[in-house]
């Protein structure tokens, strides 16, 4: 893949602020910066180092000082001669330093062509280089610092033994097949199947690290449900910590469904509040009562609210069966502050919505009910791309393959090909064999600029 001449683009956020950036990047970056900018002495172009200009406008009188940074190749994001200008962030100065640029030589960036640069010069890998575009996206620091990880190659570290086994493996099989006229044995099938299973091992490990790391990526949606006045609102709030939805003694103050995102020791949520479950409702409170069975539906998972104050009753029986049918569940007794009185089941978990006791046990009550056992001790290494998690499927697939025509004793030729099938989705994984409208498709996502 060929990426010609010097590109430029605003990478900071558009509109007015204290400061923008503008970056350049290409052979030319620094020619073009010295005529479209003046210098108040000749430019002295040392890596990693800051000067001062001014930029004219046509007449030639300045119009903005600005600090210009030099990062030279290959010691920068994108491997090549990168310069960036520091200005005032005045959305006039921004456009007309773009344009003296792009007059001078540059052209405007797309989207994601200064990363895209730095995978085409060996600077980052294909998971290093979608982990660059979470990291723009993260709405918490759990997802920020997870994607930090991967930009540093966490997936990557992870990956390279793995590849670097089949390979051997590959390099085996091929020598035997060079040799067959010889009588060689190269191999022996015990010795093939055992260097098969901790690659396997290895790519279903990885490959299963997704149910996590979808969570981490995209978090979930999380139903809160209950009867009438048993303080599904109050508690809605209170995980938010803010009084979004309204709270009163009236049955029936909630309508219609309330939601709100939030996060929960890292991972985004949306919490949504639901109309209370009763018999005998009007009409626009049974539409409200139908989008809370809808949302029980639609939900990653439900907390059931009861009562504890007072006995169960039957709608709370109705609601516990449904949750219990649809999934994914978790049961929170409130008003805990007040003698208990109902028979709430044993692995409830008991709070109170006033007092805010319990509150912390059932945050993490929620966390360990959507997250997969024992992947929350997890800093690292797992992956939260669905393309990652296809691609691994694929490998696991293809090399299970491998491993059951190793049982039926067919010949070393045929096995070679679903290991040569095991390592393309590999190499598809990490951009060594990766077809251009992947990456299209994947650079598309990204913000101009970056």
């Amino acid at each position: 893949m060929s990426l010609p001449g010097t590109i430029a683009a605003l990478s900071t956020p558009p509109g007015r602020g204290g400061l923008s950036i503008i970056r350049l990047s290409g052979s030319q970056a620094r020619s073009i910066t010295e005529s479209a900018l003046v210098f108040r002495q000749p430019p002295r172009w040392q890596p990693w180092s800051a000067q001062l200009a001014s930029v004219p406008d046509e007449q030639g009188h300045a119009v903005d000082q600005v600090v210009v940074t030099f990062f030279e190749a290959p010691r920068s994001y994108t491997a090549e001669d990168v310069v960036e200008i520091s200005c005032h962030g005045a959305p006039v100065i921004v456009r007309h330093i773009l344009e003296r640029v792009c007059r001078m030589g540059a052209r405007i960036a797309g989207p994601g062509e200064f990363t895209l640069r730095a995978y085409v010069n060996g600077r980052l890998d294909l998971p290093q280089v979608e982990a660059v575009r979470d990291l723009i996206d993260a709405t918490t620091l759990y997802q920020a610092r997870i994607a930090a990880q991967q930009v540093d190659g966490s997936v990557s570290r992870r990956l390279a033994p793995l590849k670097q086994q089949l390979l051997e493996l590959i390099a085996l099989l091929e020598a035997g097949i060079d040799f067959a006229e010889d009588d060689i044995d190269v191999a022996a099938d015990a010795e093939i199947l055992r260097r098969i299973e901790p690659v396997l091992d290895g790519i279903r490990a990885l490959q299963s690290s997704f149910a996590y790391g979808k969570l981490v990526h995209s978090g979930f949606t999380l139903a809160i449900v209950g009867r009438p006045n048993v303080g599904k609102s109050s508690l809605f709030n209170r995980l938010l910590d803010q009084d979004r939805a309204i709270v009163a003694e009236i049955p029936g103050t909630t309508r219609d469904l309330v939601s709100e995102h939030a996060s929960l020791e890292g991972i985004p949520v949306r919490f949504v509040d639901t109309a209370g479950v009763r018999q005998g409702a009007d009409l626009v409170e049974r539409l409200g009562i139908a989008r809370s069975y809808q949302a029980m539906a639609d939900a990653d998972l439900t907390v059931v609210v009861l009562d504890a104050s007072a006995p169960l009753e039957e709608q709370d029986q109705m609601l516990l069966d449904r949750a219990l049918a649809q999934g994914r569940h978790l049961v929170a007794a409130n008003k805990c502050d007040l003698p208990c009185v109902a028979a709430i089941p044993a692995t409830a978990v008991q709070v109170s919505a006033l007092t805010g006791d319990g509150l912390e046990r059932l945050r993490h009550a929620i966390v360990d009910s959507i997250t997969p056992a024992g992947t929350m001790e997890q800093e690292s290494g797992f992956i939260t791309s669905v393309r990652h998690e296809g691609l691994l499927v694929e490998a696991s697939e293809a090399l299970r393959h491998a491993r059951e025509a190793l049982g039926h004793g067919l010949p070393h030729e045929m096995l070679l090909l679903d290991l040569y099938a095991t390592l393309t989705p590999l190499d598809a994984l990490t951009g060594a064999t990766t077809a251009d409208d992947i990456l299209n498709r994947i650079f598309s996502t990204f913000c101009i600029g970056k």
